[in-house]
């Protein structure tokens, strides 16, 4: 029985989990929650997930939310299908799971920053100050990562960490179909636009791509 996958088009939560059923290969049934329609607050999926948010999975009765939660046990429930989302031995693992909570813990909050202030506010009402500084402070943070990248991808091989910050900055860039003065896909440092290149060109990356992203 193919595991039931709850999400939300444009959520990057949901994508970084899309992203690492693709990568493991693993069979999914895809149940697309609407954001305009409610679904998030209908009492049978409050029923699945009492927060009311995606993503969640159902995966043989068992039900887990919250998205790290899910790749981790993606990674134990299934370590022989498709490729490791946390390679490598002790140490490289490790790394990975160190840039997730970086990802998390430091772009995220800036990238909520960033999304709320150009895609949730009308435009009369943009602070102009508030968003160049959380601008300021995703760049800060990619800088960071630029630095930090150990090969191709950031943490050398394929992993966790690149499906947990590829959809939030994805997101962060979506912001310039509103505001283009936002100029950060110019602003990225060279490294990470290389990466974000060799993302995009992954086989499973148009599939799970916001369909109403043009």
């Amino acid at each position: 029985m193919a595991l039931g996958f709850y999400y939300g088009a444009g959520s990057p939560y949901t994508w970084r989990v899309w992203l690492a059923l693709e990568h493991k290969q693993i069979p999914h049934e895809l149940k697309l929650m609407s954001f305009s329609d409610g679904d998030l607050k209908k009492p049978e999926f409050r029923a699945i997930n009492p927060r009311g948010k995606v993503p969640s999975i159902i995966d043989d009765g068992f039900v887990l939310y919250e998205s790290a939660a899910i790749v981790e046990y993606l990674e134990q429930q299934y370590p022989a299908s498709g490729k490791p989302l946390f390679p490598g031995n002790t140490r490289d693992q490790a790394l990975v799971r160190r840039m997730v909570c970086e990802a998390d813990n430091y772009y995220a909050p800036a990238m909520n920053k960033l999304v709320t202030g150009v895609l949730f506010t009308p435009e009369h009402d943009w602070d102009e100050g508030r968003i160049s500084a959380a601008r300021d402070l995703c760049l800060a943070e990619l800088a960071r990562s630029a630095a930090d990248m150990r090969g191709d991808f950031l943490a050398g091989a394929l992993s966790a960490a690149d499906f947990t910050l590829y959809p939030m900055l994805a997101l962060c860039l979506r912001c310039e179909v509103k505001k283009p003065a936002l100029a950060m896909t110019s602003a990225l440092p060279e490294k990470i636009d290389a990466w974000m290149a060799r993302m995009q060109a992954l086989p499973y990356h148009a599939k799970t791509r916001p369909a109403h992203w043009h």
